[in-house]
This record gives C-alpha cells, structure tokens and sequence, in this order.
C-alpha cells in the first residue's frame, strides 16, 4: 500500500508541472491560430503583419543564417548579463556594508540607468572595435546592473529585526549576520532582478546592434530585412531573439529552484 501511494505521489508528481504548463500551451496555440486567420480574413499586407506559417516558412529556409546570428547575440547577452549582475551585486554587498560608499554610488547608478540604450551603444561601438563582442556585451552589463544592485540593497536591508535581535543574542558579529542572514534574505530579490535581467539584456544586445556590426549580428539581420521589406524573415529572426531571451529565464529559474528551494515562492509553485 505504501508503494503504491509514493508511485501514485511521484506520477503526480510529474503530471504537476504538465498540466501548469497546459493553459499556457493552449493559449499561445490559440493565439497562433487567430493571428493565421486574422490575416487571412482581413488580407492584412504582408508588410503590417506577415501570417505565422510565413515566418516558420522564412525560419526554416534561413535557419543557417539566423540560428549563428542568434548564438552570437545571445553570447553578448549572456557575456554581459554574468558582468553586470557580478558588478550590481557587489556594489550591492559594499553599498549595503558601507553608508557613504551607497550615497556615492547610487548617482552614478541612476545615471546609468537613465541614459537610453541608443545613446549608449554607438558610443560604445567607438569605444571597441565594431567587430568585437564588447560593445553589445559592454551595453548589456549596464543595462543589467542597475535592477540586480537595487534589488539586493533592498534585500541586505529589509531583514526581519526579530531575525537579527536573535542572532545578536547569540552573539553574532557583523559577519555573521551577513552571511546568515542579510544574504539569504536577499537572494529572492536578487534572482527577481536576475529574471528581468535576462530579458534586458536580450533586447540590450540586439539594439546595441543596431547601431553597427556585420551581417551575422542579429539586430543587423532584423534591421537590413525590415529596410528590404522582407518582413516574414526579419519576424524569423524575432522569433530567435525571443526564444534566446526565453531561453536565459529558464536558466535562472532552474538555478533560482537549486539555489532557494527553502523560499516561500518555490514550495508554492510545487504544490499548484
């Protein structure tokens, strides 16, 4: 009987997540077909709106060509995703720690938040070789930064008083405190921060492309088949960047599940 009910727990628990993941399915579905016949009935141009099994057409007869843009762009993404969420959380750490390094740091952060993408990247392009990784990557670090630095500060920060008057009674140091408590209690807004930080820097890389690069760069490729009024494989390769930038968030989600499996938010989704 009691193998029976931890088969039946574990079979469960793999149809669980299936049927979460069911109603998105069937809506995107759904959302496919009314866009297929909305162009359809409505003879809507190609150049508005091309019909998905026009773009999958496109997708597949130009997979070699934009398969390899999109690896490059995603690797400019990730590059500067790891540099930006490295550098927003130890400032973070520091800004935290230190009351005068916060108030001289947070301007700047500001700042660089502030400045639109398309001011930023050409002046990058001038900065590194037009060829080279860095400027899309160098863009992205700095669009990602921000959210991941302000997203810790308010975790190291908002930490329960009751958790921190118990840990002092049992003489906890500075360090301590820190490392057992202030930084647990962070890592949930630092991963929130790191979801949208993935998207961020899909769109950071791209737009950073629009600006200059060759030909296998995907922002490149979207915007020469948009000024050429091949629609249906500039939406081909809109469908790589979305599937790059899903891609990023599942990984963080995963890592997030390994990481915090202890947090409120994750014993929650297990059991809906």
């Amino acid at each position: 009987m009691i193998e029976a009910a931890a088969a039946l727990g574990r079979s469960g628990g793999v149809r669980t997540p299936i049927r979460r993941y069911v109603p998105a399915a069937l809506i995107f579905l759904g959302g496919l077909l009314l866009w297929e016949l909305a162009v359809r009935v409505f003879d809507i141009r190609e150049f508005l709106l091309p019909r998905p099994t026009q773009i999958a057409a496109a997708f597949v007869d130009k997979f070699s060509v934009v398969a390899p843009a999109g690896w490059l762009t995603m690797r400019k993404a990730m590059l500067g995703f790891a540099i930006g969420a490295t550098a927003g959380v130890l400032v973070a750490l520091l800004t935290s720690r230190w009351r005068l390094v916060s108030d001289a740091m947070m301007p700047f952060a500001i700042a660089v938040n502030s400045t639109p993408i398309i001011a930023l990247a050409p002046i990058m392009n001038n900065w590194f070789p037009i060829t080279s990784i860095w400027p899309g990557a160098t863009v992205v670090a700095l669009v990602v930064f921000f959210p991941v630095m302000i997203n810790m500060v308010r975790g190291l920060r908002e930490v329960d008083p009751g958790f921190l008057e118990l840990m002092e009674s049992y003489g906890a140091t500075p360090r301590d405190l820190q490392g057992k408590v202030r930084i647990p209690n962070s890592l949930p807004y630092v991963f929130g921060a790191f979801k949208v930080g993935t998207t961020l820097s899909v769109i950071a890389a791209i737009v950073s492309e629009y600006f200059g690069g060759t030909r296998t760069n995907l922002g490149v490729y979207i915007s020469q088949q948009a000024a050429l009024f091949h629609f249906s494989e500039a939406w081909a390769a809109i469908l790589v960047a979305s599937f790059s930038g899903i891609v990023l968030y599942l990984v963080i989600v995963t890592v997030e599940r390994l990481v915090i499996p202890w947090h409120a938010s994750m014993r929650a989704t297990e059991q809906t």
